[in-house]
C-alpha cells in the first residue's frame, strides 16, 4: 500500500487540530494499555469491544469471562482498538496527515462527530456484507477511510508526500551502500523519487483516489480471502464523500484550489494573493 508522509494544505481556521491530536493520542494509549497485558489477554480484551455480526444480530453470545459494552456500542468502541503494531502505525499516519486539514475545514466538534459517523457507517456496511461471521473487527480504518475521502473533495489540488513501502524497502539498502562507498548516489534521479525513502509527489486527487480505487478492487475480489475488512473501508469512504457537504464550513468550498480568501465579506481593493509559504503536517 502506498503510506502518505504529509501533505502541502495550510491550516486556516485554526492554530493546533486538538481533535485529531486527541484521536490519536486516544489509540495509542488504548493499544498500548491493552498490549502491556495488564488487564489480561490483548485478544480477549478486544474482542469485548470488537464488532461481531453474529453478536450484534443477537445470534450469538460471548463468553462469560468477557467484559465489554452493549453489542450496538461495539459499532463506536472497536474504532479505538488496533490488532498489531502495523495496524495502527498505518491508521495514525493516515490520520495524522490527511486529519488536521478536514478537522480544519469543518471545525473540530464537527470533525468528531464527522469522524464517529464515518466509523459508524463503517462498521455497519461490514456487519451487513457479513452477517454470519464470528470474526472481531477493530481499527480505525473505516472512519480514517471517512477522513480520506473528505479530504479528496476539500483539498483535491493539495500535494500530497507519500512512499511505496515495497519500494522502499529493496532500494533502501542498495542507497546505503552508494553513499558508504562515498559516491554520487545513481538511485538518486530514479524518477524523480528521492532517497532513503524514495518518496514521490502527487495531487490529492490521484493519491487518495488511487487510494479509493484501491479499497473499491480489493472488496470486489479479495474480500473473501483477507484479513482487512475492506468494506469496512467501502463504507468508510461511502459515508465521508456523502456527509463532508453537509459537516465543512460554509466558507469552505469542495474542490478547493488551496488558496486563501479574505475571512470577510467587505470588499478588497486587490484580489488575496496564494500563501507562498504553505504550513506542512
Amino acid at each position: 500500500m502506498v503510506m502518505p508522509l504529509y501533505d502541502d494544505a495550510p491550516l486556516r481556521h485554526l492554530k493546533r487540530p486538538i481533535v485529531n491530536h486527541a484521536l490519536i493520542v486516544l489509540n495509542i494509549l488504548v493499544f498500548v494499555v491493552v498490549y502491556s497485558e495488564f488487564f489480561g489477554d490483548p485478544l480477549t480484551i478486544m474482542r469485548g469491544f470488537a464488532i461481531i455480526p453474529r453478536v450484534l444480530f443477537g445470534e450469538a453470545d460471548l463468553a462469560d469471562w468477557i467484559v465489554g459494552p452493549p453489542a450496538p456500542a461495539t459499532l463506536v468502541t472497536s474504532l479505538f482498538f488496533h490488532s498489531s503494531l502495523l495496524h495502527i502505525a498505518s491508521n495514525m499516519l493516515f490520520l495524522y496527515v490527511f486529519g488536521d486539514n478536514v478537522e480544519d475545514a469543518m471545525g473540530s466538534l464537527h470533525y468528531l462527530l464527522f469522524y464517529l459517523c464515518c466509523g459508524v457507517v463503517a462498521g455497519a456496511f461490514y456487519v451487513y456484507a457479513t452477517p454470519q461471521s464470528i470474526v472481531p473487527l477493530v481499527g480505525a480504518s473505516g472512519a480514517i477511510s471517512g477522513v480520506c475521502a473528505a479530504f479528496l473533495l476539500l483539498y483535491p489540488r493539495a500535494t500530497v508526500t507519500g512512499f511505496f513501502p515495497p519500494l522502499t524497502f529493496v532500494m533502501f539498502p542498495f542507497w546505503l551502500i552508494t553513499l558508504a562507498e562515498k559516491s554520487r548516489s545513481p538511485l538518486r534521479p530514479l524518477f524523480g523519487l528521492k532517497p532513503p525513502l524514495f518518496s514521490f509527489h502527487a495531487s490529492g486527487f490521484i493519491f487518495i483516489g488511487a487510494w479509493i480505487l484501491l479499497q473499491l478492487l480489493n472488496a470486489s475480489w479479495g474480500g473473501g480471502e483477507s484479513h482487512v475488512a475492506w468494506m469496512a473501508h467501502v463504507g468508510g469512504i461511502a459515508a465521508g464523500l456523502v456527509l463532508t457537504p453537509f459537516f465543512k464550513r460554509r466558507s469552505h468550498r469542495l474542490f478547493d484550489r488551496g488558496l486563501h480568501r479574505p475571512t470577510t465579506t467587505s470588499p478588497a481593493p486587490q484580489a488575496l494573493p496564494p500563501e507562498e509559504t504553505p504550513s506542512e503536517n
